[in-house]
């Protein structure tokens, strides 16, 4: 660890808070000393900021419980670094988008950015009797179907709305409107 990794920021003027340790990982002095005079100009740092070649790798959950709120590549522009850090400060989570890769959160973030898919009437009936928790027999009975053309209007809205469970799929209807709770 270098000497500029070690240092103590100092406490800014007027804000009478006490100085924080910041740790730069990188992958060499040029860029821990750029980050460093970075940050200098910044109050104290709560969370810490990753800087890694390979984000997907640097984001496991050791690395979360250790207080990393942020893994960027290791050639993060300035600006996306101060912005990594002022998420973390705000205790957000800042990601590159490759350390999100095949992910739950990944999926539910693409399925946002597309328009809300058209559900049928009866579609929208069903998903709203998901949201209330009811099971198949009992959604059957509400509305004089089998059950068997209940699981038939389930798995279509699954696949319409890309969820892996009727959980999910509640979910994102409540945020695209489609649904009320």
């Amino acid at each position: 660890m270098s000497v500029a990794e070690r240092r103590r920021l100092p406490a800014l003027e007027g804000h009478g808070e006490r100085p924080a340790a910041v740790l730069v990982v990188a992958g060499s002095e040029l860029i821990a000393a750029r980050i460093e005079a970075m940050l200098r100009a910044l109050q104290s740092v709560p969370a810490v900021v990753l800087l890694a070649a390979d984000p997907v790798a640097a984001w496991k959950a050791e690395v979360r419980r250790s207080g990393v709120r942020a893994v960027l590549r290791d050639d993060a522009t300035a600006e996306e670094l101060a912005a990594a850090i002022a998420a973390a400060k705000a205790g957000l989570v800042a990601l590159h988008p490759d350390a999100l890769e095949s992910s739950a959160p990944a999926r539910a973030a693409e399925r946002r950015d597309r328009a809300a898919p058209s559900l049928t009437p009866r579609e929208l009936e069903v998903l709203e009797m998901l949201a209330e928790g009811l099971s198949n027999r009992i959604i059957a009975a509400r509305l004089g179907i089998s059950s068997q053309t209940v699981k038939f209007h389930v798995a279509s809205i699954l696949a319409k709305l890309d969820a892996g469970s009727r959980t999910e799929a509640v979910t994102f209807g409540v945020r695209q409107g489609l649904i009320a709770l």
